[in-house]
């Protein structure tokens, strides 16, 4: 009976612990919303986050995006070499960039450099009390902190996608016509000929999201770190931890609303 209790509390522990920590990101979401559009404005900051998140992740998200394209080129040579499909090659390949790979990828890759970057930058600012400083400054630290953060990334990672998607297309053009055997002409007719702009708005919609979450997440467990240098590094960790993981499940949802009709 006793292991029964003590059962059924650990349970009821763990599902008061999420409900209590689902409520603590609703409010801190809406209170970094409300900040973005409340004076003052500082676009110094926005500014200095948006270089942070966007410019400085832009070798990452490249080399990622081309050798993400080479790769998908090859895999889909192999396999549709079966059947006699290799003329889909170009179709797969801009799909598959524009809509998944891009997005989810350049997602990834921010949140692993520029959300970790925020989570230690915050963390390190609340164990040595610079935030209660702020305070004591009246600079509301919500506003002076998270917001500009929240805006720059929201704006940067559809850019940082557009240029992935541009690059990753690319990576899969040179493969096919250097090594596979495609003629520049063909490869690029066939790609033009099967995208359209909802594939690239669906992408850079799924990338504006990314961009609020990675943001939200590295500046939500920074801002509540405690424990010393400890707790910095934990609250890094779990940051891109749950980035990462709200993007994999935000991507499903982002693509049931906008191709499952």
């Amino acid at each position: 009976m006793n292991r029964v209790l003590d059962l059924v509390a650990f349970i009821g522990a763990v599902v008061l612990g999420f409900v209590g920590f689902v409520g603590e990101v609703a409010i801190f979401t809406f209170n970094g919303l409300y900040r973005i559009f409340q004076p003052p404005y500082y676009p110094r900051l926005i500014g200095k986050a948006f270089m942070e998140i966007g410019y400085y992740s832009l070798p990452v998200v490249a080399l990622t995006a081309v050798f993400t394209g080479m790769v998908l080129a090859l895999q889909s040579y192999t396999g549709f070499s079966r059947f006699g499909a290799e003329s889909a090659i170009a179709s797969v390949v801009v799909l598959s960039v524009t809509r998944e790979l891009g997005p989810v990828l350049a997602g990834l890759m921010v949140s692993g450099r520029a959300g970790a970057a925020m989570a230690a930058e915050l963390g390190t600012m609340r164990v040595t009390d610079q935030i209660d400083a702020l305070s004591t400054l009246s600079t509301d630290p919500m506003k002076y902190l998270v917001a500009p953060r929240l805006l720059a990334a929201t704006i940067a990672l559809p850019l940082l996608v557009a240029l992935a998607d541009i690059l990753g297309v690319m990576g899969g053009y040179i493969v096919a016509t250097e090594k596979l055997g495609f003629t520049s002409g063909t490869y690029l007719s066939a790609t033009f000929t099967n995208l359209q702009a909802e594939d690239v708005i669906s992408g850079l919609i799924k990338a504006a999201v990314f961009g609020f979450v990675i943001a939200l997440m590295g500046c939500f467990h920074g801002y509540r770190s405690k424990g010393g240098a400890q707790g910095v590094g934990a609250a890094t960790t779990t940051a891109v931890v749950s980035a990462s993981i709200l993007i994999l499940a935000l991507d499903y949802i982002l693509t049931q609303v906008l191709f499952v009709k």
